[in-house]
């Protein structure tokens, strides 16, 4: 219990990044119609409005009921296990990278049980290297692309440190 009361001020992180995704998805379903593109730039970003009823890439099993209680599932143990993990860290950054994925992950998953799918509106062209345009997302997945870079470098950082002092 006392490792779980550590992590209540990076509950505002998360909680902030739920009212944000939530906020901007409500105002996409009722601004854009589905399909429509607003160019917010010439080619690097654009607003689009999709229903996604797979998964990350739009990763699906083919049945949109099987895909929604299976990932509605899946995201219930991802929760769980981010949870068990932040409260085993020690690292300040680590716990505020799982605080962002908590976020992004109970964010989609809100949609998921509400709507059976998510509502995914950011469109970017990165350099044209794999694909032509990435995938639409939204704010919870980018929340939690960010806590990745974050742990990444933490972990990549945290390691050069702790070699150094030996």
């Amino acid at each position: 219990m006392k490792k779980l009361v550590k992590l209540l001020p990076y509950g505002w992180v998360s909680l902030i990044v739920i009212l944000i995704d939530q906020v901007s998805k409500y105002v996409v379903r009722n601004s854009i119609e589905p399909g429509q593109i607003i160019k917010l730039t010439p080619k690097l970003i654009w607003l689009t409005f999709v229903q996604n009823t797979g998964a990350a890439f739009s990763f699906s099993f083919g049945n949109p009921l099987l895909n929604r209680i299976l990932f509605i599932i899946i995201s219930i143990i991802a929760i769980i296990f981010i949870v068990y993990l932040s409260a085993k860290s020690k690292n300040k950054l680590e716990i505020f990278s799982f605080a962002l994925i908590l976020g992004g992950a109970i964010g989609n998953l809100i949609d998921r049980v509400i709507m059976g799918s998510v509502t995914d509106f950011i469109w970017c062209d990165f350099p044209d290297v794999i694909m032509t345009r990435w995938p639409v997302f939204n704010f919870a997945d980018s929340s939690i692309v960010i806590a990745i870079i974050l742990m990444i470098a933490s972990t990549l950082f945290y390691k050069e440190k702790h070699e150094e002092k030996k």
